[in-house]
């Protein structure tokens, strides 16, 4: 039987399920025209799903059912698979609020099927994310509560959707997002699903969001299920973008078919774009006599690029922003976000600020200055020494008496201070006001190494209204800039000078880059030690880094160039004292800075914000470590 599927990736806006039901009525009168069997649509196609307290807002849910029902009565002749939140009214969740489900509704002939052998006329989602980003038991009630509740188990539950179409019966395996990354859980619904037979098609409906890599890794899980099971898979997906108030996240989409052997049949060739493409899967040989699809590596620079550009694009356009100024210094962080930004929003739409002090060098503003010209941006440079003497002055000239006695006193600020005062006269008062002049926001320029460890300076460099970086480790940052030039712009926009000069904030004499001075990191080693802190999903402590230190494996593990840690730490003591100074930077005042950053742009496995969640707890140190610490400078 050859059956004519199409595959809705559309664009989910997250909030707006008048917008998203629109989308998918429009894609439903496409696939008909194209006489296609079924149309299958993403997890939550109607509402969206990073949505936050929105679940808990009674009128928006029943919006949501009543867009839904719009869809269930375009099914005349077309089989509709879609994603939407269910309510039941007469139930509660265990927050005492109205019940709702993650639910996966199949609409055939103008009704929704399934409830001939389930209690509702619908999925539900099995396995609820409560990692990363997602919080679903915060919301939904799952079909393991349920089956508790039903004093039933899950596997009672789990039961296939049949539906009839060109006079044959088809059992659908409907599965939501989480459901098919099953291999950590006790409960697994596509070997339960498909030990109870007559399912003919697995379908998973996702809302997952874009991550390096985890395209590579979804294929080797989904194409093994397909294969053990002996079913083809279909997986749909949405593209958009979301995000929880912290942590802004893209949806490449990605939709893909697997054979009943775990070939790769369909793999969408237009990432980060919505589609509506329709293939014939022969269900008698399960895909198998179709040609295997070209598969793209999702983690390469390429794909960085990608997200980040699109996300950049999607989030400016959500909150209304259409001009941007960005402080530029003549160094890699600052001109890779320029030319991010002019690629986005066109060279027009930016203004690029140079805003040099005694400590910045002639070459870094000439990097400046050459950046903006092959940028084709405005340009201009606002000197800050001035203004920052003022506040020196200002500060430590005022007499501060106290009120009862009379007694004066005078306040003293060090270099270290007077650095800060330069980093916020930048952002707080010039990027500020040229933004409001200018009439759109500033940017963040921060990368992930420096946010790591509170490298930077609140209400100063930190400040802006996007850190579309700061999900980048300084490396990435370098690979970006090659790929900008090379594939994006197909010229030098960047200068080659920029990439070589040494990384530095330029705020003293002690940071002088025409002598090789620079930032306290270093990058090479720092990136991925820091990693290992934050990305690792069994994050590393410092137990874990002199336990690989002492035994000489530690290069091997972080991941970084063999030899790095002897070259800039040549003793146990200098080693010790690096690694405490960082994990005391990253656990205190760095968390601090972090929950006032601004919103990061994701692109890998953990990213800062609500993806990675953390307390101000200040800073510990396991007894194991004291005790391999005290060994180490004791030899």
């Amino acid at each position: 039987m050859q059956l004519k599927i199409a595959l809705g990736q559309m664009e989910i806006v997250p909030g707006r399920p008048d917008l998203n039901s629109t989308t998918m009525l429009e894609m439903i009168g496409e696939a008909r025209k194209q006489q296609a069997d079924i149309i299958i649509f993403p997890e939550m196609s109607i509402p969206g799903y990073l949505l936050g307290d929105t679940w808990e807002q009674e009128a928006y849910l029943q919006d949501c059912e009543e867009f839904g029902r719009q869809i269930v009565q375009a099914s005349g002749d077309i089989t509709i698979l879609f994603g939407n939140v269910a309510v039941d009214w007469h139930k509660r969740g265990d927050d005492s609020r109205v019940r709702k489900y993650n639910a996966f509704f199949i609409a055939q002939n103008g009704r929704l099927k399934g409830d001939d052998n389930f209690p509702y006329p619908y999925r539900i989602k099995t396995l609820q994310p409560n990692y990363r980003e997602f919080d679903d038991d915060r919301h939904f009630y799952s079909l393991k509560k349920l089956a508790q509740e039903l004093n039933r188990q899950p596997e009672d539950l789990l039961s296939p959707v049949f539906i009839t179409i060109k006079g044959r019966r088809l059992g659908l395996g409907c599965l939501l997002c989480e459901d098919g990354w099953s291999d950590d859980y006790f409960t697994k619904p596509i070997p339960i699903l498909g030990q109870k037979g007559d399912v003919h098609l697995f379908i998973n409906i996702s809302s997952s969001p874009f991550t390096l890599g985890k395209n590579n890794k979804r294929n080797r899980i989904f194409a093994k299920q397909a294969a053990e099971a002996g079913v083809p898979l279909i997986y749909v997906n949405n593209v958009g973008i979301q995000n929880n108030g912290k942590t802004i996240y893209t949806f490449d989409g990605s939709s893909t078919v697997y054979s009943k052997k775990g070939e790769v049949i369909y793999y969408s060739s237009k990432p980060f774009q919505a589609s509506l493409d329709t293939l014939e899967l022969d269900l008698e040989t399960g895909g198998t006599d179709a040609a295997p699809a070209e598969i793209c590596d999702d983690h390469t620079t390429g794909y960085i690029y990608q997200s980040l550009a699109y996300g950049l694009k999607k989030f400016t356009q959500a909150i209304g922003i259409s001009k941007v100024v960005i402080g530029i210094s003549g160094g890699i962080d600052s001109a890779v976000s320029a030319a991010l930004y002019a690629g986005v929003m066109g060279p027009e739409n930016l203004l690029l600020i140079n805003m040099p002090s005694q400590f910045n060098s002639q070459t870094t503003r000439n990097l400046a200055l050459e950046l903006a010209k092959n940028l084709n941006c405005r340009y201009t440079v606002l000197p800050i020494q001035e203004s920052v003497d003022y506040t020196t002055r200002q500060i430590q000239e005022t007499p501060v008496i106290h009120p009862l006695t009379g007694e004066e006193t005078r306040l003293k600020l060090s270099p270290f201070m007077i650095e800060n005062i330069q980093a916020r006269d930048r952002s707080s008062r010039i990027l500020a006001a040229v933004a409001a002049a200018f009439g759109g926001g500033f940017t963040c320029n921060a990368n992930k190494a420096e946010t790591t460890v509170g490298y930077s300076t609140l209400y100063g460099d930190l400040s802006g209204f996007l850190a579309v970086l700061a999900d980048l480790w300084k490396h990435q940052v370098y690979q970006l800039a090659h790929y900008l030039n090379s594939e994006v712009y197909d010229r030098e926009v960047i200068p080659q000078g920029i990439i070589d000069i040494v990384p530095s904030a330029e705020l003293s004499f002690d940071q002088a880059v025409d002598e090789g001075k620079g930032d306290p990191l270093v990058y090479p080693y720092h990136d991925y030690l820091f990693r290992s802190f934050v990305q690792w999903w069994n994050k590393a402590t410092p137990e874990d880094i002199l336990v690989w230190y002492k035994e000489g494996s530690l290069e091997e593990k972080l991941g970084c160039t063999p030899g790095l840690v002897k070259k800039h730490f040549p003793t146990a003591a200098a080693f010790i004292a690096d690694l405490e100074r960082w994990w005391r930077l990253y656990n205190g005042i760095g968390v601090a800075k972090r929950i006032q950053s601004p919103p990061i742009l994701a692109v890998s496995r953990r990213a800062f914000g609500f993806d990675h969640r953390e307390a101000q707890n200040g800073v510990y140190f396991t007894r194991k470590y004291l005790e391999l610490k005290k060994q180490l400078l004791s030899e």
